[in-house]
C-alpha cells in the first residue's frame, strides 16, 4: 500500500502537468470505487487547476468550484498521458486537460477513491478527524506524549493512528521505533516524554528523507507506469527478520502487532 512518501512523490509528479491547466472533460468509466463517486466531480469541468495539495494519503486537485479528492488505496496509480492514449485495464477515470493530456486514475482492487469536496466548506467528514501532518511544527514528541497517557496499545499502532498523527504507516514506523530504541510492543502509556522526543524527531526524519529518495529519482509521470515505487533506501529493520542488527549484531526478530508485520530488534529496543 502506498504510504505518505510514496503519495507525495505522487503529488510531486503530477504537479508540473496539471498546474494551471484547464479541466476539459472528466471521464468516470467506473462509478464505484470503495465509494460511488460523486456527479458533483464533474462541476471542476472548465475550471483551471489552481493547487495540487496532500492530506495524510489523500491528494486535493483545486479548483474554483471545489476540489477532487483522489485516494490510491492499495493498488491505485496515477499516470499523465495523452488523452488518446489506449487505455488498460482498470483505467477508471480520466481527468482531461486543456494541453491534450490527461490525468489517468487505474486501480485493479478498485480501493481508491474520488471524491469531492465544496469550496469555502467544512472539509468532508473524512479529512475532520485526521491528525497533525508528521512533518509540520503541529506534530512533535510533545503532542505524542500528551495523546498517550493512559493509553495500552502497543505504541507502534499509536503513531500508526491516523488521529494521533497521519502517514506513519509500518514501514516507517518500524524504522523509527528502532532509531528511538523503543520496543514496538510496549504500551503507549509506558513510553518516557524524554523518548517520545526523540521518536517524534525520527519520524520527521524517516519521512522526510523517504521523500528526499523519492524526489532525487523521480519517473517521468508522462512516460512511466506511474508509480513512484519503494523508492531505494536503507531499511535497519523492516522486512529482516532474522538479519543481524546494524547496531549490535543479535538476529532481528518480527512479530504480527495490529495485523501487521513488525519487525525489532530485542536488544536494542526497551
Amino acid at each position: 500500500m502506498p504510504e505518505l512518501p510514496e503519495v507525495e512523490v505522487s503529488r510531486l509528479g503530477i504537479l508540473p502537468h496539471l498546474i494551471h491547466r484547464r479541466i476539459e472533460r472528466i471521464i468516470i468509466r467506473q462509478p464505484m470505487l470503495r465509494w460511488p463517486v460523486p456527479d458533483d466531480v464533474l462541476s471542476a469541468q472548465q475550471q483551471t487547476i489552481t493547487d495540487i495539495r496532500r492530506r495524510a494519503k489523500y491528494l486535493l486537485i483545486d479548483t474554483a468550484a471545489g476540489s477532487i479528492i483522489l485516494h490510491l488505496g492499495m493498488s491505485g496509480k496515477l499516470r499523465v498521458v495523452d488523452a488518446a492514449h489506449p487505455l488498460q485495464k482498470h483505467d477508471h477515470l480520466d481527468i482531461v486537460l486543456d494541453s491534450g493530456q490527461c490525468l489517468r486514475f487505474n486501480d485493479p482492487r478498485r480501493f481508491g477513491a474520488c471524491l469531492w469536496q465544496p469550496p469555502q466548506s467544512e472539509p468532508i467528514e473524512l479529512l475532520q478527524r485526521l491528525g497533525p501532518e508528521p512533518l509540520t511544527d503541529g506534530f512533535d514528541g510533545e503532542h505524542l506524549y500528551t495523546l498517550s497517557r493512559g493509553k495500552s496499545v502497543a505504541v507502534k499502532n499509536f503513531i500508526m493512528d491516523n488521529h494521533v498523527v497521519v502517514g506513519v504507516g509500518n514501514i516507517y514506523a518500524n524504522e523509527s521505533l528502532f532509531l528511538a530504541g523503543i520496543d514496538p510492543r510496549r504500551a503507549a502509556g509506558r513510553v518516557s516524554r524524554r523518548r517520545y522526543i526523540e521518536l517524534g524527531g525520527h519520524i520527521k526524519q524517516v519521512l522526510a528523507k523517504a521523500i528526499e529518495q523519492g524526489g532525487t529519482t523521480l519517473k517521468d509521470f508522462t512516460k512511466a507506469d506511474g508509480n513512484p515505487g519503494y523508492f531505494a533506501q536503507h531499511l535497519r529493520v523492516y522486512g529482516r527478520d532474522g538479519k543481524p542488527c546494524e547496531r549490535c549484531g543479535n538476529s532481528l526478530r518480527s512479530a504480527m502487532i495490529g495485523q501487521r508485520n513488525t519487525f525489532y530488534c530485542t536488544n536494542c529496543q526497551r
